[in-house]
């Protein structure tokens, strides 16, 4: 089960710092740097805090790169309904609203990873609605959408074996299906179109190299 601190908003204000990604300069996020505490957070702070691993403390390459694309392609959006799964920061929601999206819907089973979003969002300006559903436990709780967008969701084998399974099947929907992977251990290009490849600057600390190249792959609706 998801938890959440006393004062979500407060805690991550407190424990990140505004920050500019490296591929999306346009917008500002409360992210972890070496210069905060959550940065240095050890499993025991976490627990006593309440709070489950920070990911959406950190801008990952896939959604960096999905944002990237969508904010250089406007039109792979505009007036459409977006459902942006496993959103993490919401960088990549945040771009479909500002690309001019009808709708956007940034999901994360994660409660302090939507307040994140939500805050994030504000910070720039824009608007987005959140949903804690679990989209690949319960498939029909996901809105009717035109575009499904995702990054970085290939870390673990059962889970990007699902998320794959469940992206494919909006594309056979008729959908347009956009995931970025920066060559994630259990990712699989099978089945997938390139659209764009970006060299994005990392932290060492986080990925063990200065520059990851990251991939806006189109799912299609078969392998």
């Amino acid at each position: 089960m998801a938890r959440l601190p006393a004062d979500p908003e407060g805690f991550i204000r407190a424990n990140t710092a505004l920050e500019q990604p490296a591929m999306v300069p346009e917008f500002r996020l409360w992210l972890a740097t070496e210069y905060v505490p959550i940065w240095q957070a050890t499993e025991a702070w976490l627990e006593e805090q309440n709070v489950d691993p920070p990911y959406w403390a950190f801008c990952w390459p896939g959604g960096q790169a999905v944002a990237r694309y969508l904010l250089d392609h406007p039109g792979t959006v505009r007036g459409k309904r977006v459902i942006d799964f496993a959103a993490g920061s919401g960088v990549a929601s945040m771009a479909a609203a500002q690309a001019g999206a009808a709708s956007v819907v940034a999901n994360d089973i994660d409660l302090l990873s939507l307040a994140a979003a939500r805050l994030n969002a504000s910070v720039n300006g824009l608007v987005f609605e959140v949903s804690a559903d679990d989209w690949l436990a319960n498939p029909q709780s996901a809105p009717l959408a035109d575009v499904v967008i995702a990054g970085d969701v290939c870390y673990e084998r059962e889970m990007s074996a699902r998320a794959l399974a469940w992206l494919r099947g909006h594309a056979r929907a008729g959908r347009l299906v956009l995931l970025g992977d920066p060559g994630r251990n259990y990712f699989s290009a099978q089945g997938l179109q390139e659209l764009a490849r970006y060299e994005i600057p990392t932290s060492l600390q986080l990925e063990n190299r200065g520059m990851r190249e990251t991939v806006v792959w189109r799912v299609m609706p078969h392998p």
